[in-house]
C-alpha cells in the first residue's frame, strides 16, 4: 500500500520549547475522516481522535493504535495507586525535553502545569533542559527519565534509590518508568512522522 507524502512549505515553526498551544504538520497522509471503518474507530479508542491528523495517520493500523492508546490511558489516566498525575507528565516533559520533540513537550508540560501549581518549575524544565534544579522530588523524577531516554541501561539501581529516598514507593517508581519509558518511544515516532507548527495568527 502507498501512503502519499506531504511537504509543508512556509510554515511556521517553533524554535523554543514551550507550554503553548502547537499545531502537528504530518509528511504522510493520514486517512480521511470518511475512509474511517468500524475497525479504525475501535483503533482510535475515542472518537474525537479522528480530527487529530497524527492518530488518523497511526489509523492506517488501527490494531497497533488501538494498543497503543490503551497503554497510554493507562500509565496517564488509572488513577489506581502510583504517582500522581502531574508527575507523571512530569517524566514524559523530561523524556520529550531530552529528545528534542517540540511538540509532545508542550502537551506534556501543559498537563503537568494543570494538574499542579508549578507552571513556572515546568517552564524552567523546558527552558534549561533536565540539568535544571526544581526540588529534589522532581529532580528524582526528571533525573530517572532522562537516564532512561538517553538509554535504557543508563537507568539503574541509584535512581530507584533516589526515588525512593524522596518518597516513591514501588508502583510510583512504576509509573515513572512507564511514563519515560512510552513517551521515549512515541516522541521518537512522531518526530519520524511529521513536524510542529505555531498555529495561524
Amino acid at each position: 500500500m502507498s501512503v502519499d507524502t506531504i511537504a509543508h512549505p512556509g510554515h511556521l515553526a517553533p524554535n523554543a520549547f514551550t507550554q503553548a498551544q502547537l499545531d502537528w504538520l504530518p509528511w504522510l497522509a493520514p486517512l480521511a475522516e470518511s475512509q474511517l471503518t468500524d475497525v479504525h474507530f475501535a483503533g482510535l479508542v475515542d472518537a474525537a481522535r479522528a480530527k487529530s491528523p497524527y492518530f488518523m495517520l497511526l489509523a492506517r493500523d488501527p490494531d497497533i493504535l488501538g494498543a497503543r492508546t490503551r497503554t497510554d490511558k493507562d500509565i496517564f489516566y488509572n488513577p489506581e495507586a502510583g504517582l500522581p498525575r502531574a508527575e507523571r507528565e512530569l517524566a514524559a516533559t523530561a523524556t520529550s525535553r531530552v529528545n528534542g520533540c517540540i511538540y509532545c513537550a508542550s502537551v506534556h508540560a501543559r498537563f503537568a502545569s494543570h494538574f499542579s501549581p508549578r507552571s513556572q518549575d515546568v517552564q524552567r524544565l523546558l527552558d534549561e533542559g533536565v540539568k535544571a534544579a526544581l526540588d529534589p522530588r522532581w529532580d528524582a523524577i526528571v533525573a530517572a527519565s532522562a537516564a532512561l531516554t538517553a538509554t535504557p541501561i543508563a537507568f539503574g539501581e541509584a535512581h530507584i534509590a533516589a526515588l525512593r529516598a524522596v518518597g516513591l514507593d514501588a508502583l510510583a517508581i512504576s509509573d515513572v518508568i512507564h511514563g519515560a519509558a512510552f513517551f521515549n518511544w512515541a516522541n521518537r515516532l512522531m518526530l519520524s512522522l511529521g513536524e510542529p507548527r505555531l498555529p495561524p495568527g
